[in-house]
């Protein structure tokens, strides 16, 4: 009988762990008759979610099959419900209908999702980049808003908030608003506090330059129509009100018998396998581990890419009784997007500033639009090399 190796979720650690499957398998000379690769995901786009802030989203979703069938991973489109890890089995619904499927082996990347506040008027009124229908969302919202409606308030000074908050006053002038008023809010005091002593000043500069303001020591209490309403009782009026702020793993991790950490992942060997477990893996935003012995793996692209590749070497491995890699990242970079002023680019865990503007944007540039893609030329030795399991050299810099 043919075994099965499923993935769940297709962002960018699922992706790269089924074609890392997929060219494990080849490696070996495992045909699909023996071992069948299946990656379940609710669209039938890969999204590069990470861009879902900038104005243009026509580059930002490569199809599934243009990368997935050539190398012969199986694609079902539905929406996972449930696992049953005792059964190995997984439901999902698919054209109104809720459905299984068993695996042999699991790996589970339905990654994270924005951390949806439960406040009043946010689900009527609020909007986000966390998906890519919600960035279209925004960017719809943004061209039709009239001369008067020129303020925008980004709740959240992480990294998506900042980089949400920089494009934001292109969007409006594109959108024919002359003089606009972008505000960034965080309850922490001084927004971009986690880039490092050195990256804030430059992040200050930019905003500066942007005519973006910022506020710190703001929670928010209500949104609504017309603006915000904060736990002092004071308003900030704005037509837009965009939430960037926290993240959680999907809910569905709580469906393993394993204990979570405080953002909802699954704790996971070097390996990728789920401590405890026998059949299932996991990895990026809903897996955690320590990546060089010290640090915790944190919710990017930057880890989920590696930990995807290492999940599907490994669990082909595991399932063939073979060894498994062990997964060791020894650098950690942070190059944040800051619109047309620039980039700022940092090194190491403690975030030392290492470029800025102009030069840390051609490095960006190179991160977000070339670097994190699968190929698109459909041709299946090209797309299953660039699955090897190994750890990509830092970013290139530029002076």
């Amino acid at each position: 009988m043919t075994r099965r190796i499923l993935v769940l979720g297709g962002g960018f650690a699922g992706l790269w762990s089924a074609i890392s499957a997929a060219r494990t398998l080849d490696s070996l000379s495992v045909g699909l008759d023996q071992v069948e690769v299946v990656l379940i995901d609710c669209s039938a786009w890969h999204s590069i979610r990470v861009r879902n802030y900038e104005a243009d989203l026509g580059d930002t979703r490569v199809a599934f099959d243009s990368v997935l069938a050539p190398v012969g991973v199986r694609r079902l489109e539905g929406e996972v419900t449930g696992i049953d890890v005792a059964g190995r089995t997984v439901a999902y619904e698919a054209g109104g209908k809720e459905q299984n499927i068993a695996y042999d082996r699991l790996v589970f990347a339905l990654g994270s999702r924005l951390a949806r506040p439960l406040i009043p008027g946010f689900g009527e009124y609020g909007f986000d980049v966390d998906t890519y229908a919600g960035a279209e969302r925004l960017n719809t919202h943004i061209s039709g808003l009239k001369p008067g409606q020129s303020t925008v308030l980004v709740v959240g000074g992480g990294l998506t908030g900042i980089e949400a908050a920089a494009e934001m006053p292109g969007k409006l002038r594109a959108a024919g608003i002359a003089s606009p008023l972008v505000i960034l809010a965080d309850h922490a005091e001084r927004v971009g506090a986690d880039m490092g002593e050195g990256a804030v000043p430059v992040i200050e500069e930019a905003f500066a330059a942007l005519g973006v303001e910022t506020r710190g020591g703001v929670s928010v209490a209500a949104v609504d129509a017309e603006g915000a309403t904060l736990a002092t009782g004071e308003r900030i009026a704005a037509a837009t009100v965009v939430w960037c702020a926290g993240m959680r793993a999907h809910p569905l991790t709580a469906q393993f018998p394993v204990e979570r950490d405080r953002l909802g992942r699954l704790p996971v060997e070097p390996s990728l396998k789920i401590k405890g477990l026998a059949a299932e893996f996991a990895a990026g935003d809903a897996a955690w581990f320590l990546v060089d012995g010290v640090h915790c793996s944190v919710m990017s692209c930057q880890h989920g890419r590696p930990m995807g590749r290492f999940a599907g070497h490994n669990v082909v491995s595991d399932l063939l009784g073979r060894p498994m890699l062990p997964l060791r990242i020894d650098w950690y970079t942070t190059i944040l997007d800051l619109g047309p002023w620039g980039a700022v680019y940092t090194e190491g865990w403690d975030r030392q500033l290492v470029s800025q503007g102009s030069a840390a944007k051609r490095t960006k540039e190179i991160i977000n639009r070339e670097r994190i893609y699968p190929p698109r030329s459909g041709k299946r030795r090209e797309i299953l090399d660039s699955a090897t399991p190994t750890v990509q050299a830092p970013p290139v810099r530029f002076s």
